[in-house]
């Protein structure tokens, strides 16, 4: 046996070794009941309307202020 074959075969079996460990971590995995997953999508989406909200204000209210002090000067 050279020593390709054998460093072949020892990078298979760490692979193997990999991917037994995520199925045996998968297997411990809790997953969330359809309620708990709909309110987290629900609290996902406020968060996110009243952040793009919030972002669309202090754009309205920077660009008034900037054409505001720019008008002053002309």
């Amino acid at each position: 046996m050279s020593d390709a074959q054998g460093k072949n075969t020892n990078e298979e079996s760490r692979a193997g070794g990999f991917f037994k460990g995520v199925k045996t971590e998968f297997k411990k995995i809790i997953w969330p009941d359809r309620y708990t997953v709909g309110k987290q999508l629900a609290a996902v989406l406020c968060v996110t309307v009243l952040t793009g909200i919030l972002i669309a204000l202090v754009d309205y209210v920077s660009r008034y202020l900037i054409n505001f002090i720019v008008g002053l000067g002309a």
